[in-house]
């Protein structure tokens, strides 16, 4: 007599387990697609319905804020969407199954004192199958259940296994969605965080100089920002004038646009047209993608096209149809393309001479200089040296990592200098010095090492006589201030001081003063 075979399958559980791996299948594509829960959790339930025989689905997912379960997806023979429906942990079957983590399985709901019946839906003849959705072996984060589309083949136990490995794949998707989203949050409270850090650093309040020149520049800068209006940034280099652009972006109404900037003379004409406008795959010999210019790039913010003096008649035709149009063509298109850009402009030049010369459009200068601001140069504004070189000290102190002070002796050399370079060069010298100080302290002989003290000229600026009896001044200023004072005539300085030439001689060498010869 044979023996009996116990791994005999019935071909009811053979067609089972065909349509539930068909099922697996086209629920692993549909988690493959998108990244969008709530649609993807829509489709995974059709697809149980209509191909693994699991009716009327549905999957609620924890909150984590408030812990509660929130119903994401609901499928019964046609999309349904059920909103507000949520379980707390215990509550029902659906909270009995996130509270416990183990799935219920049941011949009957009808027959399941905790079954609530809150979305209205279920076959109270039929069975229900609920499992957890678990992250790894943490608590569940959800839960998936449906009914079968009938109770009369027997193989609930399987059709129970087979919900569970959906869930399984349910929960991966899930853990990668919320990732996503976790990251885009962080992105998104930094680039507010830098946004803010930006707008702080380009705020009115860190624009330095209370001279009249400067005070007008300021008022400038804020009533212009609230506009639209196109400005030509005039002043010699070095006066800052990228950081009035910057001042009139992140104080405007397109703060959080793009703020895009380019050097006019850094290019040539054929590569500043593709860097300006874009241009297509192929349009020239290393074109090799399409590429968005700087003018889209600055869609619904600001552009600030510096040293636009220096551009070529030929390629100002170009601009003037940007500046007035608000379009333009990508090299090697014919498809118009419109912006909305704000178009901060900035020169060093006479554009009045270039004008003249027909070196400069005509058309064009005037369709810049909607609102001119000029920055005066450093030497114009020499009482602003102070103010300036203490914040100047500061960011270099910042960017150093430790603690620089400036003297006042060192202040005063810095006032009696020309500054051809502008606020470049005073920043330049300050760094060097800050470089040279051992101790973090920059004095008169620390700047004398940057080789400002030969470039002095004779004449002295107003604002640089000391009050040698100031509180505040230590010995070694106040002997400096002196000297400075007598054009360091020794006998002089002591007369300033109430001294004789020997004290002030010995003063001079016990506090290690560096005397300017003439």
């Amino acid at each position: 007599m044979a023996a009996h075979d116990d791994t005999t399958v019935s071909p009811a559980r053979l067609r089972l387990i065909e349509r539930e791996l068909n099922a697996l299948y086209q629920v692993s594509k549909v988690l493959s697609r998108s990244l969008n829960l709530r649609d993807t959790l829509q489709e995974v339930l059709e697809a149980l319905h209509r191909q693994g025989g699991m009716e009327r689905g549905m999957v609620a997912l924890v909150e984590p804020d408030s812990g509660e379960m929130l119903l994401r997806g609901l499928y019964n023979n046609e999309q349904s969407v059920v909103d507000h429906v949520r379980y707390r942990a215990g509550e029902g079957v659906v909270g009995a199954i996130l509270e416990g983590g183990s799935m219920v399985v049941v011949e009957c709901i009808a027959d399941e004192p905790r079954f609530l019946s809150r979305t209205g839906m279920y076959e109270p003849h039929l069975p229900f199958v609920g499992v957890p959705i678990r992250i790894g072996d943490g608590k569940p984060v959800g839960v998936l259940a449906a009914q079968p589309a009938d109770n009369l083949d027997g193989l609930l136990d399987d059709r129970a296994r087979f919900m569970e490995m959906v869930a399984n794949l349910i929960a991966q998707s899930v853990r990668l969605s919320w990732e996503v989203e976790r990251e885009r949050r962080d992105l998104k409270d930094e680039r507010d965080q830098l946004r803010r850090t930006v707008r702080g650093n380009y705020g009115f309040d860190n624009m330095v100089g209370h001279t009249s020149a400067m005070r007008r520049v300021f008022e400038q800068v804020r009533q212009v920002a609230k506009w639209n209006t196109t400005v030509l940034i005039r002043g010699e280099s070095g006066t800052g004038k990228e950081l009035i652009a910057h001042a009139i972006h992140y104080n405007s109404p397109r703060a959080n646009g793009t703020f895009v900037k380019l050097n006019c003379a850094a290019l040539p004409d054929n590569l500043l047209e593709s860097e300006l406008f874009g241009h297509e795959k192929g349009a020239f010999t290393g074109a090799a993608a399409q590429r968005k210019g700087r003018f889209e790039q600055a869609n619904g913010g600001t552009i600030f096209l510096d040293e636009i003096g220096e551009i070529s008649p030929t390629f100002q035709a170009k601009l003037l149809r940007v500046l007035q149009e608000g379009e333009f063509e990508r090299v090697g298109s014919n498809q118009t393309i419109k912006v909305d850009v704000r178009v901060i402009a900035a020169t060093n030049r006479d554009l009045e001479s270039g004008v003249e010369e027909g070196k400069f459009r005509e058309d064009l200068y005037y369709r810049l200089n909607v609102m001119p601001i000029f920055v005066p140069a450093l030497r114009e504004r020499a009482e602003d040296i102070p103010s300036l070189a203490q914040y100047l000290v500061q960011k270099i102190s910042r960017n150093q990592g430790r603690e620089l002070t400036i003297t006042e002796s060192a202040v005063r050399l810095l006032m009696r200098h020309d500054w051809p370079g502008n606020v470049r060069e005073l920043e330049n010298c300050l760094e060097r010095a800050a470089i040279m100080s051992e101790d973090g302290a920059i004095d008169r002989d620390v700047i004398s090492l940057t080789g400002l003290e030969e470039q002095l000229p004779l004449s002295r600026p107003a604002g640089s006589e000391v009050d040698l009896d100031a509180p505040d001044l230590d010995d070694r200023e106040r002997v400096i201030a002196a000297l400075e004072q007598a054009g360091w005539v020794q006998a002089k300085a002591a007369r300033l001081l109430n001294m004789t030439p020997r004290q002030i001689a010995y003063r001079i060498q016990t506090l290690n003063i560096k005397v300017k010869q003439f």
